[in-house]
């Protein structure tokens, strides 16, 4: 249990693997107690053993457990690193922190994409229009839970449909679930070496035409935009959500986030 005289160094961050296990090392070499939540126990298993970092695996349902967290483990500032597109906890959290008046700190990763003639930005998961679908193969990297209502919206279009999802059991479970063939759907990680990336090799065994994903700033768009740079494929990003931008502080730098929790301090 972390010391209770010095409650005030009590920082929360809500992330996945990516940026959490970054942003809560540089404050745990600075003496932060460090309370970092995560979706799933193999998440939690990217941030180091710390006798101040506690890791708090599973969901959180509403703005009155947030609260209720925040205040029964002294919490003074809270840093929402969540994906991009997680609105409904990042709704949550802004509400939560704004009720009982908590720092709340935004960390999103900058948009990787680059002006290329075949990356376009779409609004919606189903704006792919303007090109003919008819018979293309369009490969879906957009998670799951949306997977197979935007799947039965493609195939309608005449598209034949691919996916590619992560080696969860949700992902799994829902993928193999959808309207998709078996025999097109593929589960991997997203490459974090930029010379071998299994998604080339998954496109070009499929021959796929078009990718759609979201963009979230991650290796996995970092992939995609290296694979249809210099080829015939297409590349549809799908825009970020509006709702984060009510955020009073927003960093999509590492250093900067931590100066500010410095300053504004929380008194270490």
């Amino acid at each position: 249990m972390q010391n209770q005289e010095k409650c005030h160094e009590n920082v929360w961050i809500l992330s996945g693997t990516s940026d959490g296990p970054i942003i809560a090392n540089m404050l745990l070499e600075l003496n932060y107690s460090v309370f970092a939540s995560v979706l799933t126990y193999k998440a939690g298993q990217a941030y180091i053993e710390n006798p101040k970092l506690h890791i708090i695996t599973g969901i959180l349902k509403n703005k009155d457990e947030i609260i209720n967290f925040i205040k029964k483990n002294k919490i003074k500032c809270v840093v929402d690193a969540t994906h991009p597109f997680a609105v409904i906890i990042s709704k949550n959290l802004n509400n939560a922190c704004k009720e009982i008046n908590i720092p709340l700190l935004l960390f999103e990763r900058k948009s990787l994409i680059n002006n290329t003639n075949n990356i376009f930005y779409i609004e919606d998961l189903k704006d792919i229009d303007n090109v003919d679908l008819e018979n293309k193969n369009i490969l879906l990297a957009i998670g799951s839970r949306f997977l197979n209502d935007t799947a039965n919206y493609y195939m309608n279009c005449k598209a034949n449909v691919f996916t590619r999802v992560l080696p969860t059991y949700e992902s799994i479970t829902k993928a193999f679930g959808s309207c998709i063939e078996n025999s097109n759907i593929a589960i991997l990680e997203p490459s974090k070496n930029n010379e071998s990336i299994l998604e080339k090799k998954l496109c070009d065994f499929w021959e796929i035409d078009y990718v759609l994903c979201r963009d979230s700033g991650s290796y996995s768009q970092k992939n995609w935009e290296s694979i249809v740079f210099g080829s015939k494929m297409k590349l549809f990003l799908v825009k970020r959500p509006k709702v984060k931008n009510d955020y009073s502080y927003s960093f999509n730098q590492y250093h900067n986030l931590i100066n500010h929790i410095i300053k504004t301090n929380i008194d270490i």
